[in-house]
């Protein structure tokens, strides 16, 4: 047997890891040897309750990535992808951060900033890294913590202080067959889905809305039970004193947070708030790049990030903002309103991701847009996605599905 003190690199690496680790060495040693060149850079929208705008990076070794940009409102999305493909063509897809950091202004949060354009190509090129390096995106960011997703639904009861209306909503939750076991939604007065028509000019509530509030979602509670975990979700309307309040209101249900019942921009007021509730204040929807999410994690802002991948930067802008997170001992969650196509890959990237908590999803529905992508078997079971194996995202768009919710005027791949 060949000593330790003698035995080359290569005698070494092939003993311990095998021909295959060896293969996969000398490509990542050699990275200009047969490197792959971005070919063309493509879109498509198709259309739901909401717009879904996909990316489609081409290569010229045959392969190619798909991801999601954001959706509704969606103007000028597509549009936006297109001014930065000629920054694309001939780039090594591999060298993604590179690529995400030379697009300069257009991700600086500048004037000329196309984050959520920019953010649906970046996970595009993820899709496309993991084929050609025959790997799982969730592996090329480091690795899985968990081999399936939690995901949360939209389902609330029509009338939340009718408790008889509670308990339908309850029997219908616990049969529906995706099993969701987490469920966001607002009061009943202040869901602009809801009410559309409700003035928000006015940033109080009245005691008697904060006494009806505190009913409904006691009801809620006592109907669905402790197996469920409930989210209060607000849309940035209140002032401070008021979210003290409504924290105070929802707190006997002890819902898992309280979302977004600041005004989005950071201020010495999210910091008052999250020391003054009981109910873990998120918030995170809107922030581009981690700068965003930084003062809140500095300054105690907030107790969970919750980012959306199509706003944020991606996977690696959005992953650099969770370790910043884990240094204050924060969890993530992620807001999703996309597509299938974007919540597969939020499960991909919620897997690489130390302390997690949910991710929300309009999948699940057992609609067309579960069928957007091949599937084996139900798109959520018990409530979790389980987080494919396959290369890249791991999914691969159905296309007679797509093609019959083409937006007007769309093509395939057009």
């Amino acid at each position: 047997m060949q000593s330790m003190g003698t035995l080359s690199r290569r005698a070494f690496v092939q003993s311990v890891a095998g021909a295959s680790f060896l293969a996969k060495y000398h490509l990542l040693a050699a990275p200009d040897k047969g490197k792959v060149r971005i070919r063309d850079v493509k879109t498509m929208v198709f259309q739901g309750p909401r717009t879904y705008t996909l990316v489609k990076i081409e290569s010229d070794s045959g392969l190619y990535g798909i991801g999601e940009a954001y959706g509704s409102p969606g103007a000028g999305v597509k549009e936006q992808i297109h001014v930065v493909k000629p920054e694309l063509i001939g780039k090594d897809p591999l060298e993604i951060d590179a690529i995400y950091t030379k697009l300069g202004t257009r991700t600086d949060g500048s004037a000329h900033a196309l984050m959520r354009a920019v953010s649906g190509v970046e996970m595009a090129l993820w899709d496309l890294a993991g084929k050609i390096l025959n790997q799982p995106a969730s592996t090329l960011l480091g690795g899985r913590f968990r081999d399936k997703v939690r995901m949360y639904d939209h389902a609330r009861p029509r009338n939340m202080l009718d408790k008889a209306s509670c308990r339908e909503w309850a029997e219908k939750a616990k049969a529906h067959p995706s099993g969701f076991t987490a469920h966001k939604f607002g009061p009943d007065h202040t869901d602009p889905a809801e009410d559309p028509g409700r003035d928000l000019s006015n940033r109080q509530l009245s005691t008697k809305e904060l006494t009806q509030i505190r009913q409904s979602y006691e009801n809620c509670r006592e109907a669905i039970g402790w197996d469920h975990d409930l989210m209060v979700h607000c849309h940035w309307e209140y002032d401070l004193r008021t979210s003290i309040q409504l924290a105070q209101a929802v707190e006997p249900a002890r819902p898992l947070w309280l979302e977004d019942p600041l005004p989005v921009a950071y201020s010495d007021s999210w910091p008052r708030l999250t020391a003054a509730s009981n109910v873990p204040i998120q918030t995170g929807e809107n922030w581009m790049r981690r700068a965003e999410a930084l003062p809140f994690v500095l300054n105690h802002g907030c107790d969970i990030l919750h980012p959306d991948l199509r706003n944020s930067g991606g996977f690696l802008e959005t992953k650099r903002m969770a370790d910043l997170a884990d240094l204050f001992f924060l969890p993530m969650a992620n807001h999703n309103t996309g597509s299938i196509v974007n919540t597969m890959a939020t499960v991909q990237w919620a897997s690489s991701i130390r302390d997690y908590m949910a991710c929300e999803t309009v999948v699940g529905k057992g609609d067309w847009m579960d069928d957007v992508i091949l599937r084996d078997g139900p798109a959520i079971k018990n409530g979790f996605i389980e987080v494919p194996v396959k290369p890249g995202l791991g999914i691969e768009l159905n296309p007679d599905v797509v093609k019959a919710h083409l937006a007007a005027g769309e093509t395939w791949w057009g």
